[in-house]
Order: structure tokens, then C-alpha cells, then sequence
């Protein structure tokens, strides 16, 4: 009798257990499914690819580590211009792009509600759109004739005597997309921040003024950074993928890819060049391969910066 009773309570108690592990493989089945389409199953293919020679039409054969050894070896055009350029770009874009994103959300907290509602909607406006002002604005400004609004401005002040050929040329390229870049960099974790801002706790702003802090510099420092490091980390790290992911941007000013003597070309033009002109898909997989590498060794490092402490 005593057993029996015993025996109850462990048999509903296995069955509630049994219950709640449904439930929750229920929850995670749809994330499961998402992340291994979109995610887990395509990474998993570019490795298998990047070990292999494959140009589309035959099947794939494996060859190691060839296609790596290759890049690192014999790719002049990525050792000279890809690497140094796409690293040169995320330095001075990705932080400046983040500062900057910072800076306009905390002044945009600063003010009323309907303007900040307008101005932050303009400011992430470009982060959706970029790739129709680039063809339509961007390269009408920098036009390398007369027409483009630049070049006509610098005319008519007598500053030049011709056309400067700002999205052709290897010296005025890289600038124009660096700017280009930094006008459009205001995505999700610009809006991120601005949330992270507006959702702060007071009283931890009041508690700061009693302890000390006495100007609004010390107050973004001491408060309002360590108070919002988990938007300040999904930032940095939405700000690193578009970083080296903005390869687009020369592509679409100059016209070509790839770009005019390689002034603009990033690690993504590289790879389109390989896998969709010239269909040397296992090479295009490895460079790909290598730019996730990279990407997550950046974004370990903001992981280090911005991650909370145990």
C-alpha cells in the first residue's frame, strides 16, 4: 500500500516532466528550424564547398585545403587590395559608424517625443533604402562630368580646372564610399541604442548626481554606457556584419565589379567576382569562409568589451 502511494506521486511527476520537455521542444522547434535553414545548413555548405573545386555545372570534387592555401598564396588581387582595403574600411567604419549611431541616439533622447519620432525615423531611413539613394543621389553628386553636383560646384568656384573623376578614380573612390557608408549606418542597433537610452532606470542617473557626477559627459560614462550593454553589444555586433558586409556600395557607385583598380574592393565583391562571374564556386565558398572567420573574431572582441561580467 505504501509503495502504491509512493509509486503515484513519481509517476505524475515523470509525466509532468515528460509534459514541460514537450512544451518546450514545441517553443524551440520553430527557432530550431529557422536557425538551420538559414544559418546552421548554409555554413555547413560553404565549408563542404570550400574544400572542393566546383564551377556549377560538373559535381563538386574535393581538394583539402587547396582553395585556402591558394588565397593566402597566389591571390594577389586579395592579399594586395581585398585584405587591406575591407580592414581599412571596418576600422574606420564600423567604429566611427557606431560612435556616431551612439551619439545621435543619446541626442535624440534629449528631446520631445514627436521630433525624435521624425528624426530617428530619417536617420534609419537609409539603412533600409541605401541601395536606390546610391543610384539615384549619390552618384548624381559625385558624377565625374559637369552634371554631377560636386564637380559643377568646384567649376563654377574656379577650383578645378576639369571634372575630378571621383567614382573611377583609385584616389577618390574609397572616400566617397567611406562616406557613403557612414551616412547609411544608422540600422537596427542605432535604433538598438536609442531604445536602451530611453528605457533607462532614473534612478540609477539620480543616484549618480548624489554620488558625484555633476555634467551629462560623466553621466554617459559612468551611467548610461554600463547601464545599456546589452543594446551597446547587439550594436557593435550588427555594426561589424554591415561593415564587412557593404561591398555593395563601390559595386554600385563605380558601376563595376570589380571596382575601378580594385580601389573600392572588399572581401564580398571578391567573392561575388569568383563565384557568380566566374563561377569558381569552391574558391568563392573558401573566401567566404574566411570573411566568417573574421567576422566572429571581431565580433568576440565586442563580445569582450560589452558582454556583462559574472
Amino acid at each position: 500500500m505504501d509503495q502504491t502511494i509512493k509509486m503515484k506521486p513519481l509517476a505524475s511527476y515523470r509525466k509532468t516532466r515528460r509534459k514541460d520537455a514537450f512544451g518546450v521542444f514545441l517553443m524551440l522547434l520553430p527557432y530550431t528550424l529557422l536557425f538551420s535553414v538559414f544559418i546552421a545548413i548554409p555554413v555547413a555548405l560553404a565549408i563542404y564547398l570550400s574544400l572542393t573545386s566546383f564551377n556549377v555545372v560538373e559535381t563538386p570534387t574535393l581538394n583539402g585545403l587547396v582553395n585556402f592555401v591558394n588565397i593566402f598564396t597566389q591571390d594577389d588581387v586579395f592579399l594586395q587590395y581585398v585584405l587591406p582595403k575591407t580592414l581599412t574600411f571596418a576600422i574606420i567604419v564600423g567604429p566611427g559608424g557606431y560612435m556616431l549611431a551612439f551619439v545621435l541616439a543619446w541626442m535624440l533622447a534629449q528631446i520631445q517625443k514627436l521630433p525624435r519620432t521624425i528624426f530617428a525615423l530619417l536617420l534609419y531611413t537609409p539603412s533600409m533604402i541605401g541601395g536606390v539613394f546610391i543610384a539615384v543621389i549619390w552618384r548624381t553628386l559625385f558624377s565625374g562630368d559637369e552634371s554631377g553636383y560636386i564637380n559643377a560646384l568646384l567649376l563654377q568656384w574656379d577650383m578645378i580646372e576639369r571634372p575630378i573623376q571621383f567614382l573611377q578614380s583609385p584616389d577618390h573612390l574609397m572616400t566617397v564610399v567611406i562616406i557613403v557608408a557612414l551616412w547609411s549606418s544608422m540600422g537596427v542597433g542605432f535604433l538598438a541604442m536609442l531604445a536602451g537610452i530611453l528605457n533607462g532606470n532614473e534612478e540609477l542617473y539620480e543616484a549618480a548626481y548624489v554620488e558625484g557626477i555633476d555634467n551629462k559627459f560623466q553621466e554617459v560614462i559612468h551611467v548610461t554606457i554600463p547601464m545599456m550593454k546589452p543594446q551597446m553589444l547587439f550594436g557593435a555586433v550588427m555594426a561589424i556584419v554591415a561593415t564587412f558586409t557593404n561591398g555593395y556600395i563601390g559595386v554600385a557607385l563605380s558601376g563595376a565589379n570589380p571596382t575601378p583598380q580594385n580601389a573600392a574592393q572588399f572581401i564580398t565583391n571578391h567573392i561575388d567576382d569568383y563565384g557568380f562571374l566566374r563561377y569558381e564556386m569552391g574558391y568563392a565558398a573558401a573566401l567566404s569562409v574566411v570573411l566568417l572567420a573574421i567576422i566572429i573574431v571581431f565580433s568576440k572582441v565586442a563580445y569582450k568589451l560589452f558582454a556583462e561580467k559574472d
